[in-house]
């Protein structure tokens, strides 16, 4: 199979591949900007980017399958120092998001980020080579939240927010945790752990004291693991760090008696298919996808996109992609969206009404 060729041109007809509406679960918000928007703020602050239109920009930022982790990576060093620690370029930038989602068909959607990468007072380092300034990871959340609220009115969708610790910065981790507490339901109903899967949580305790106290305090809890590291990475997730939900979790099939334990435990995988092709984290064959074992095993999976902006799509690519590669039924997206429904971090009333909701538009 010519996967390169094949797989981009997907996108150009993704959206018949599954019209109905859609959960999402797994997306980040710094890697769903858009690039009108980030072209605004390069120049209102005067930060250089490399292209000074949308299609020039889009050459730099797009990562190009298949291709690594560590190079999808390297991309936020381009455009993150545009947003961070720009209070109007923050709350815009979840409020677009917001648009982004619902004009994509999603009528619930989790959205995650690390305060402290859009900060630039009270975290250290400060990240992006930036000066300091007086923006706190606190602040920033707020400004999230007024956003991701706003959109919510204007375009009439459910969001929830999920707050990142980094895998290289266990410091940050403690408070992620206290800023889910304040925030809760407001809009953050999570933590994760995202970054590089060979630091493993052992030898960094501050992750480990951070979720211990966010299963005390009954905060939900997901993390990435099973992208690019072993399946010894997940075990690590559910058994340490007590994960409700993996991100990603692609190596798992790899561990017979670990896959089977979770797929009794009915742990939800947040899958991302074509950001697994762009960063090489699958067999670049998307006829062999894990999604398929996944599917075929009638384990509790969803689809989402990851972000649209660094892999240049839209969350219909990865369906599109299940649809012709994978064999996706109209049944299976269904069941799929109705997973993310089940496993989302919602409040059971909510949930319920979720659920129902997607139940009543499926019938249709």
């Amino acid at each position: 199979m010519k996967q390169e060729t094949s797989v981009c041109d997907d996108r150009a007809e993704s959206m018949a591949a599954f019209n109905k509406p859609k959960v999402e679960l797994h997306v980040h918000l710094d890697a769903s900007i858009r690039l009108e928007t980030m072209l605004y703020f390069s120049r209102k602050r005067r930060i250089h980017l490399p292209g000074d239109n949308p299609d020039d920009l889009r050459q730099h930022l797009s990562c190009k399958g298949p291709s690594s982790l560590s190079e999808f990576l390297s991309k936020f060093n381009i455009f993150m120092p545009v947003v961070a620690g720009d209070r109007e370029a923050i709350k815009r930038i979840a409020y677009e998001f917001v648009e982004i989602k619902a004009k994509e068909g999603v009528i619930y959607v989790e959205v995650r980020y690390s305060p402290h990468l859009l900060a630039n007072c009270k975290v250290d380092p400060i990240p992006w080579g930036q000066m300091e300034g007086d923006l706190t990871p606190d602040e920033v959340v707020d400004l999230v939240n007024q956003g991701l609220r706003e959109g919510e009115r204007d375009f009439n969708i459910k969001v929830r927010s999920i707050l990142c610790c980094m895998r290289h910065m266990p410091d940050w981790s403690p408070e992620i945790v206290e800023l889910a507490k304040k925030y809760w339901n407001d809009t953050v109903v999570a933590i994760d752990l995202a970054g590089d899967e060979s630091l493993h949580g052992k030898n960094y305790p501050g992750h480990r004291k951070a979720y211990e106290e966010a299963v005390r305090c009954g905060i939900h809890r997901t993390v990435h693991a099973g992208e690019a590291g072993p399946p010894a990475v997940v075990r690590e997730a559910v058994e340490i760090l007590k994960a409700e939900r993996i991100g990603h979790g692609y190596h798992t099939i790899e561990d017979p008696v670990l896959y089977k334990e979770l797929l009794e435990k009915k742990m939800h995988f947040e899958q991302c298919p074509w950001s697994s092709y762009i960063t090489g984290a699958c067999d670049p064959d998307l006829t062999k996808h894990p999604m398929i074992q996944l599917k075929k095993d009638k384990a509790n999976y969803s689809l989402s996109s990851d972000g649209s902006l660094v892999f240049d799509s839209i969350l219909d690519t990865d369906y599109s992609i299940a649809k012709k590669y994978m064999g996706f039924t109209e049944e299976d997206f269904e069941q799929a969206n109705l997973n993310a429904a089940q496993s989302s971090f919602l409040p059971d009333k909510e949930k319920h009404k979720l659920i129902k909701q997607l139940s009543e538009a499926y019938k249709q």
